[in-house]
């Protein structure tokens, strides 16, 4: 194996621990709302719960779930919302210290009506699938070489501050189309004009679930690709990026295997590179590892 692909495995295997041996899996609670399961509940967080009866019934045939009283979107994110703001005023978690004021839809799938509304940084303490957009910038010379737009994170960031990241991305709001952020994401972070943005193409989805002391974070990004002119300068805009990045494709590739890169980030471009046949099934001796490690189920 070469050290290439090794560090590749390393990265789809850290971002896909929550389905390895030894994980918190079999110890973490199903979440349960309206009798539908929308996460997992980490037993550090059931125990917190239990001192909210009036929210959370008691934990019962695996399952923690909201009390059936709670029967609308907004009794269940009003009631939530308050249990978390009191956590997070007693310093109960770390992750509620970065707190965004941005809701995040709840539901079993991206296809269902959501269920409840909860504030994005909370979500990893319920194990609730988070959606996001992530647009890979890219253009050909006049031999049909690939090059690659890179962003590299501001370091004020809360989350991966100065890795690079992919030209724009953003995680999708509850009330948010996908569409809607895409476009939101390009004006705001690459200054790229909307009638530009919006001829990204959408090529699918990556998938993976990951836990770490936060809790759990089953995600799935919706992922396009932006061809752009040769002459295109995408430019610092709401200060979340400090630079972009012009690379050849090998030079980008030969990144994804250092520790520059924010890891969902680097699972974008490995997507990229496969769709685009940088990587081949012949002179990849892992490609199929690649592609499941990808689209692991939520």
């Amino acid at each position: 194996m070469s050290l290439w692909s090794e560090k590749v495995l390393q990265l789809l295997r850290r971002m896909n621990s929550f389905h390895s041996p030894g994980s918190s899996l079999e110890k973490c609670l199903r979440f349960e709302v309206g009798g539908q399961q929308v996460g997992w509940v980490p037993p550090n967080v059931v125990s917190v719960l239990c001192r909210f009866p009036e929210v959370f019934s008691p934990p019962h045939g695996g399952a923690v779930a909201l009390c059936p009283g709670l029967d609308s979107l907004e009794r269940r994110s009003a009631a939530v919302e308050a249990v978390l703001q009191e956590l997070r005023d007693g310093g109960a978690f770390a992750c509620l210290k970065g707190w965004r004021n941005e809701r995040y839809a709840v539901m079993p799938r991206y296809c269902d009506a959501p269920l409840m509304h909860m504030e994005r940084a909370a979500t990893s303490l319920f194990g609730v699938k988070r959606y996001g957009v992530h647009v890979s910038g890219f253009s050909r010379d006049g031999n049909g070489n690939l090059s690659m737009w890179l962003a590299r994170r501001s370091n004020t960031k809360q989350t991966y501050p100065g890795k690079l990241d992919n030209l724009a991305a953003g995680g999708l709001a509850a009330g948010c189309t996908v569409k809607h952020t895409l476009v939101k994401e390009c004006e705001e972070e690459a200054c790229i004009p909307a009638s530009v943005a919006e001829k990204a193409t959408p090529v699918g989805t990556i998938s993976y679930t990951y836990e770490d002391e936060d809790g759990v974070f089953p995600e799935c990004q919706f992922v396009f690709d932006l061809e752009l002119p040769s002459n295109f300068r995408p430019e610092i805009g709401d200060g979340e990026v400090q630079d972009f990045y012009y690379y050849p494709i090998k030079k980008v590739k030969e990144l994804l295997a250092s520790e520059e890169f924010k890891p969902n980030c680097a699972m974008v471009v490995l997507d990229f590179l496969i769709r685009h046949s940088v990587i081949e099934p012949d002179s990849e001796p892992y490609y199929q590892e690649f592609v499941a490690s990808l689209h692991r189920s939520l």
